[in-house]
């Protein structure tokens, strides 16, 4: 995994959310705030 430079973009990534749809962080780009929760999937 390669390391992201202090204060450079996030790489975009896509990720399949809480119903299994696949979410784009570039879906986000030009909104003020985008805000990620990783979950570690309690069972």
């Amino acid at each position: 995994m390669s390391q992201v430079e202090l204060n450079a973009p996030a790489p975009d990534f896509t990720l399949a959310d809480y119903r299994g749809n696949d979410v784009t962080l570039s879906e986000f780009k030009g909104k003020q705030n985008v805000l990620l929760v990783f979950n570690r999937g309690f069972m």
